[in-house]
């Protein structure tokens, strides 16, 4: 027996906003309806329970798990399954244990933070007949050897039936599986350590079930998937006989106990049961004999002895640059014209590399890759074809892209135009700000087939609805594609395309950019496509209207009687005014890198650092992630990048929604959620996490970037045709600016403003923010209204003190830079204040002084439809 039995339970994870970036996304536009379908697939896919996780800054997690959860209710098919609710805050799995019909797990508690909390939370999942998950971690940290497993799994096993009277078939242990065969001597042993553990907490403790994360044992042999599916059998086999019941676990993936070759059988075994100390040096002895590649992988020049168009495609696939330059001029030699290199070898590996994108064999930084040997290849050439005054064969079509004005960001616009480019479609790429007047000059000027819009936040969303009118104004008829990280369907269909009789269609991601333009563009598919376009975002806009997003809201004075109730105690800053950093140390900023999103950028899903043995994306993730940490290593030796920053911590005080700051003769002015809460829930808005006029309180703000130094940089990867680097380049300098605003926040807390001075959490738990306080930035779902940065920039004297600016649209420049205020109740807490009436709205203008007008421009995307 080598798969789990018919009574091992394995646990889909896909319902997961951490792990998962198509649920998240989902989630986020409202998506529910194709959300559940990630749950139908993991049902249908042979999980035995869906985990639900909805834990994200940016997102009402309470709703949307009760939102999701009362849908699945509705869904024979899904609710036949038990729900794992999966979740750092109490009062989201409380939420959940409110809405399941039937016995839920609650993942997860542990003695970590001491038996007081321990058992409270018990109680409290005790009194809705749920099971649960207990992790083997106390207040000295993660157990690791058998002794400790057991000792507490025992410790939390007679607290929970004992004490609180927790029945013990519903307690689920986890004692930890950790990888083996690291090279290091203390971990020989963590494999037989969880089998033997198990072992002893099943005899010991009547009743209980085990769970575990077994891809994690063989971690170390990442990029090895033979050797890796034999270690996850071989550890299956003998954790199940142990008395292991559940996992997450990828059956399908697993190699069947009695298939594995007695050599490496025997080998494997060695190292998960510990049998011998040479282990770990006998499985690499062989390993490379199961993958073709070992610990000391040799370069593969074989493929330099086929014919110089099969170099050209193995080199596009591979995205290998080394030797375009020379193959090109060899192709070039051969035949009868520089110009058919690029129409003939050139363009047929490209459209091997298109081909295996769209049929998912090759991912975005692969192509990405490919289209930087692509570009290399031609510009050698194009001194050599000048005089023809061709680039290359006849185009799929042309289309022009741009970031609209009002946005800066564009990093997907770009990976966009490279997929376009891979696959034959000539790319005009006007840049950034891009005025509406000069989008449609440019169109007419190239007579471009398809025009391109991206933005990222809400001014640019806005620019999309001008464009779109001034077409139709001009008689246009070019279809135009959506595209940007805040844009969805919904938006897409409510939004923009009332403003246009031409086609308006939204893209999702790069990789469906290529199969949107060849429908638009073909002869035969063109019109049917545009008119299932037309009638699904028409059929969108009268549910929308309709029902707009189910949402009710009460009045305005009603929202205002329900804030929440707050007690203030509040500490002191260390200093009022501002404190400067001049070129920040980046190395201090590493460690505090968040990498899912780095991921994302490459539109490789997955939750770091699990992605990296992920049985699909998993091996790119490796190969991305090595050259991310080359380039780090580089921008911080060579000094690529300049890192500044400012702090500022001002008396203040609430008085209604405004927070006041006297002494700057400052005031912030905040919005209300307005939809109507049900329960204890309270209407909140970030005015009630400050204390009133009378007491002492006081508001930080900050703004840093790391993106200081990068146009150089850029500009020399685009000379060199380097998309790659340049892209990379971007995504690093993002992810260093988020870096830097952690660990400033971080900062904060236990020194500057010191409200939290013993605060002890992992860089995990800073991700997950699992701190006190919170830091909401304006422009995002707590304080909609970007035009806020600029009483925050004022403030802060960010321009002289970062060289950061804003635009006329309140985008900061350079765009790897973060702003944002800091509030320090321990209560406080992010939140959306969604959708608004017209009460608040005149309210709000009213506050402000300014015109009901530009309130509406301002937040336009929270009005109630």
């Amino acid at each position: 027996m080598s798969k789990p039995t018919a009574q091992f339970i394995n646990v889909g994870e896909r319902t997961n906003v951490a792990g998962s970036a198509k649920f998240k996304k989902l989630i986020y536009e409202g998506l529910y309806d194709e959300a559940l379908d990630v749950a139908r697939d993991q049902v249908e896919g042979g999980a035995q329970i869906i985990d639900i996780n909805m834990d994200d800054a940016m997102l009402d997690a309470l709703e949307a798990m009760e939102t999701f959860l009362k849908l699945i209710a509705a869904e024979p098919d899904i609710a036949r399954v038990p729900i794992m609710i999966d979740s750092s805050k109490w009062e989201v799995i409380e939420t959940g244990l409110k809405c399941v019909q039937g016995k839920a797990v609650v993942n997860s508690i542990s003695l970590k933070e001491g038996k007081e909390e321990f058992v409270n939370y018990a109680k409290r999942i005790l009194r809705y007949g749920a099971a649960v998950v207990v992790m083997a971690f106390d207040e000295d940290g993660q157990a690791d050897t058998i002794e400790r497993k057991v000792e507490i799994c025992e410790n939390s096993y007679n607290i929970l039936v004992h004490e609180v009277g927790f029945p013990p078939e519903d307690i689920i242990f986890d004692p930890n599986i950790f990888a083996v065969a690291t090279g290091i001597e203390e971990h020989d042993g963590y494999g037989v350590n969880f089998i033997e553990a198990t072992r002893l907490i099943k005899e010991k403790l009547p009743y209980c079930k085990i769970s575990g994360g077994v891809s994690n044992i063989s971690f170390s042999f990442r990029g090895n998937n033979p050797v890796r599916e034999a270690m996850h059998s071989v550890f299956l086999y003998h954790a199940i006989r142990a008395g292991m019941d559940m996992g997450i676990v990828n059956a399908g993936q697993l190699t069947v106990y009695s298939d594995i070759p007695s050599t490496l059988k025997e080998r494997v075994e060695d190292v998960i049961l510990n049998r011998r100390s040479d282990a770990t040096d006998r499985l690499l002895e062989i390993a490379d004999e199961y993958n073709g590649a070992g610990k000391k992988r040799v370069e593969d020049l074989s493929w330099r002895e086929n014919a110089v168009e099969k170099r050209i495609e193995h080199a596009l696939v591979k995205g290998i640059n080394t030797y375009i330059e020379e193959d090109a001029e060899e192709a070039r030699q051969k035949l009868a014209r520089p110009l058919e290199v690029i129409e003939g070898p050139l363009m047929d590996g490209m459209n091997v590399v298109g081909d295996l994108f769209g049929a998912g064999e090759m991912f975005l930084p692969q192509v990405v890759k490919s289209a930087r040997v692509m570009k290399q290849a031609v510009a050698y050439l194009n001194p050599y074809i000048e005089a023809e005054k061709s680039a290359g064969q006849s185009a799929k079509g042309k289309i022009l892209m741009a970031t609209v004005k009002g946005d800066v960001h564009d990093i997907g616009k770009n990976i966009v135009g490279v997929v376009l480019q891979c696959n034959n479609y000539e790319v005009v790429d006007m840049g950034v700000m891009v005025p509406w007047a000069d989008i449609l000059q440019k169109a007419n000027d190239e007579d471009v087939d398809i025009i391109g819009l991206s933005g990222l936040i809400t001014p640019s969303l806005d620019e999309m609805c001008t464009v779109a009118a001034e077409m139709e104004r001009k008689g246009m008829e070019l279809p135009v594609m959506i595209g940007g990280a805040t844009t969805s369907k919904v938006h897409t269909a409510v939004k923009i395309a009332p403003n246009y009789t031409g086609s308006v269609v939204h893209v999702l991601d790069a990789s469906r950019a290529v199969g949107v333009a060849s429908q638009l563009l073909s002869a035969t598919d063109r019109v049917p496509y545009t008119q299932s376009i037309r009638a699904e975002y028409d059929d969108i806009r009268e549910k929308r209207l309709a029902n707009p997003k189910g949402d009710r809201l009460i009045s305005l004075g009603s929202a205002r009687a329900n804030k929440p109730i707050l007690e203030f105690d509040p500490i002191e800053p260390s200093f009022t005014g501002l404190k400067v950093f001049e070129d920040y140390d980046l190395n201090d900023l590493v460690d505090r890198i968040d990498w899912t999103p780095f991921f994302r950028t490459w539109e490789l899903h997955g939750l770091y650092p699990k992605i990296l043995e992920d049985e699909i994306v998993g091996e790119q993730a490796r190969d991305l992630f090595e050259d991310a940490k080359a380039m780090l290593q580089q921008i911080i030796e060579e000094k690529w990048l300049t890192a500044k920053g400012v702090i500022g911590f001002w008396k203040a005080h609430a008085e209604g929604d405004d927070i006041i700051l006297p002494e700057e003769n400052s005031k912030f002015y905040c919005l209300r959620q307005q939809v109507d809460k049900r329960g204890k829930r309270t209407n909140d808005c970030l005015a009630d996490f400050i204390a009133p006029k009378g007491q002492n309180d006081w508001l930080g703000g900050f703004a840093v970037t790391t993106g200081l130094g990068i146009d150089a940089h850029v500009e020399r990867f685009k000379k060199d045709n380097d998309d790659y680097n340049e892209i990379m380049l971007k995504a690093l300098a993002d992810r260093l600016a988020e870096a830097f605003a952690e660990r400033m926040h971080e900062r904060v807390r236990k020194e500057f403003w010191a409200f939290a001075s013993d605060e002890k959490l992992s860089n995990e738990d800073m991700i997950k923010e699992r701190y006190s306080s919170i830091r909401p930035a304006p422009g995002y779902p707590a304080c909609p209204d970007h035009s806020m940065k600029e009483t925050l920039f004022q403030l802060l004297s960010a321009p002289e003190n970062t060289d950061i600016c804003l635009t006329d649209s309140f985008a900061m420049l350079p765009t790897a830079s973060v702003s944002g205020m800091y509030f320090s109740h321990p209560d406080s807490r992010y939140f959306g204040v969604g959708k608004i009436g017209k009460d608040q709205l005149q309210d709000y203008a009213e506050r402000r002084g300014i015109d009901l007008a530009e309130a509406e421009r301002n937040l336009r995307p929270n009005l109630a439809d």
